[in-house]
């Protein structure tokens, strides 16, 4: 069955899939990072790295899996959209979170609730990146 012939996916299977990829995509951060660091590759170097590898699965997996990719955007302006609001959402959004939140309810709590404000947000914004579209 073509892409033209498949229904479209629902919203909350979007919201499944893209949960299952966040959480896969994690891991490969995570794994990425830390063998980075084992081959002597320093902290911040090993994180972009890491990040750059994760996002790249992450937007493969999304694009292909998660979300009904808009062909009239091109690939590399998808990837563009996807791997530049997704670092200013997680890095924006969890470091505003820190910032405004660390000092009452501590760092971990500010880090969790930043996560999942700016998993909503990745959502909406991979949508936006793959499909063109945010809420219909």
């Amino acid at each position: 069955m073509s892409d033209a012939e498949r229904p479209p996916r629902s919203t909350g299977n979007k919201i499944v899939r893209f949960a299952v990829v966040g959480l896969a995509n994690t891991a490969i951060d995570l794994a990425s990072f830390f063998l980075l660091l084992k081959l002597g590759v320093s902290p911040l170097p090993a994180n972009i790295v890491a990040w750059f590898i994760a996002v790249t699965f992450s937007f493969a997996a999304n694009g292909f899996w998660s979300f009904e990719r808009n062909r009239a955007i091109r690939l590399r302006d998808a990837f563009l959209r996807f791997a530049s609001l997704g670092a200013l959402i997680s890095l924006g959004v969890s470091s505003l979170s820190i910032a405004l939140f660390a000092g009452i309810a501590g760092v971990w709590p500010a880090k969790i609730g930043g996560v999942v404000v700016a998993a909503v947000l990745n959502f909406l914004a991979a949508r936006w990146s793959i499909e063109g579209r945010l809420l219909r």
